[in-house]
């Protein structure tokens, strides 16, 4: 199995935490995965303007919950 150098740099990051961390990490790794769903996730450097109004939606959205919510 040839590994990207994203995935490589992922996996040393791991290796240098501490074991009871690296669990954490797993977990939640886990978690993200669950949550998308088995789809396959396209790793990228770069946002298209596309993922750049998204995200400012999501985040005006979310701020606006927060306000509503008194938080």
């Amino acid at each position: 199995m040839v590994l990207s150098a994203t995935e490589e740099s992922l996996i040393e990051a791991v290796r240098m935490l501490p074991p009871e961390e690296a669990g954490k990490v797993l977990a939640w790794a886990k978690q993200l995965a669950d949550l998308g769903g088995g789809r396959r996730i396209e790793w990228s450097d770069s946002w298209s303007d596309d993922d750049l109004r998204e995200a400012a939606l999501a985040s005006l959205d979310r701020f606006e919950q927060q306000e509503r919510e008194g938080r």
